[in-house]
């Protein structure tokens, strides 16, 4: 085991986990959110993490799973593994009440005078199931995160930074219900904070579960699994939040650049 490549895939979870501060931090001080701006940058994450579970993850994940079993059982497990990955992510998604789902994005404005006259309680509470949804989100995140860089760090840096982008408004969803129900920034910041370091936890669990038992198999189908996480969260959050915070044509161009650099990444370093 090399336990540099190890605290190395570590780094870059905990960096994609702790990106939930930066939402907060902007949602706090930002005097107004360049919403374009975002629509781009989510739709930029969409591209990374779209193209690089097709071209790359899911083409690791067959090669192991071939040498382990085969070409054709080989290829049955990696699309088991990737719709595996899919049906995991989506169950989590549903068990969390779309109310307070953080990838069910409703805007960035500040809230009217209605919603600020509302009860502190229930933007208190608000806040801290959104900060619970997102933990729970980002535990199969942060091991698609450390599986990738333990991987291939190349590769790791590129998911590390989609997913980074990809949690910026989630860090605005957790602080800004809080920050109204208690008029602290300290403890939406803490909070929002904290529901992050969910990612790097997940990685810690998934590695110390898998380490003793880490052979072609469990690398292949672990791989499939997370190209299949990758590209639900790319379909049913990062893509729908892009088109809501902008133009239609915006996140699209924002995918399909995050592609051509995803592309250009592998092909420097191939």
């Amino acid at each position: 085991m090399d336990w540099n490549a190890v605290l190395v895939a570590f780094g870059l979870t905990l960096f994609a986990g702790l990106s939930t501060g930066i939402g907060s931090a902007l949602a706090f001080f930002a005097k107004r959110t360049d919403t374009r701006f975002l629509s781009v940058s989510l739709g930029f994450s969409a591209g990374v993490m779209l193209y690089v579970s097709f071209v790359e993850i899911l083409v690791k994940a067959r090669d192991a799973l071939t040498l382990a079993y085969g070409e054709t059982t080989g290829y049955w497990a990696t699309v088991g593994g990737f719709f595996s990955g899919i049906l995991l992510i989506a169950l989590i998604d549903r068990l969390v009440p779309s109310m307070e789902n953080p990838h069910e994005m409703h805007g960035l404005e500040a809230m009217d005078d209605d919603e600020k006259a509302a009860s502190y309680r229930k933007l208190y509470r608000m806040g801290m199931f959104t900060a619970l949804a997102i933990a729970i989100h980002n535990f199969p995140e942060g091991l698609a995160t450390f599986a990738a860089a333990l991987s291939d760090p190349t590769l790791g840096v590129a998911i590390a930074v989609a997913i980074a982008i990809h949690n910026i408004p989630e860090g605005i969803a957790v602080s800004v219900p809080i920050y109204y129900a208690t008029q602290s920034r300290k403890k939406a910041f803490v909070y929002s904070f904290l529901s992050g370091l969910a990612e790097p936890v997940g990685a810690a669990i998934g590695f110390f579960l898998l380490m003793n038992f880490f052979d072609d198999v469990v690398f292949g189908l672990l791989f499939a699994g997370v190209a299949g996480i990758m590209v639900f969260i790319s379909l049913d959050e990062l893509l729908p939040a892009a088109e809501e915070y902008g133009e239609h044509h915006l996140s699209i161009y924002g995918l399909i650049a995050g592609m051509a650099v995803m592309a250009l990444s592998l092909l420097l370093f191939a």
